[in-house]
């Protein structure tokens, strides 16, 4: 049975996005994948979009969510450290990877913050596959 893992930001245009994208790609096998934001935002960050791409995932069907979009109850919450206080989502494990926003700086950041993320994805998967989540 999948996990319900849900990926949660302040917009859920960038660093969220692509943890959603990652998960989708690399632990779809274990895991049912949500993310979504605290405020609304009008769009996933385009450079989000373009480093993803450069890795081989499409992220151009994408939308900022909001809390209110995913199931109310998950198995796993991951907090992006957004250095807010998330509102409660009951979940039965859950971890801030505080990661540093890139939006407003170069695509290096944001290809950085894509190789952090795919890397915290893939021990995420492995930690489910392992039942040590």
């Amino acid at each position: 049975m999948k996990k319900k893992v849900a990926f949660i930001c302040v917009h859920n245009s960038c660093r969220s996005q692509m943890a959603d994208g990652w998960a989708k790609k690399l632990g779809s096998d274990v895991l049912e994948v949500y993310s979504a934001g605290t405020e609304n935002y009008p769009e996933v960050k385009p450079l989000a979009v373009q480093v993803m791409e450069e890795v081989g995932i499409d992220m151009s069907d994408h939308y900022p969510k909001l809390l209110s979009n995913i199931p109310e109850e998950v198995d796993i919450l991951i907090t992006m450290g957004c250095n807010v206080v998330c509102p409660f989502v009951p979940n039965s494990h859950s971890e801030d990877w505080g990661l540093t926003d890139p939006s407003g700086g170069p695509i290096e950041d944001y290809r950085e913050t894509r190789d952090i993320i795919k890397k915290k994805v893939e021990d995420l998967a492995k930690r489910v596959r392992n039942n040590e989540i």
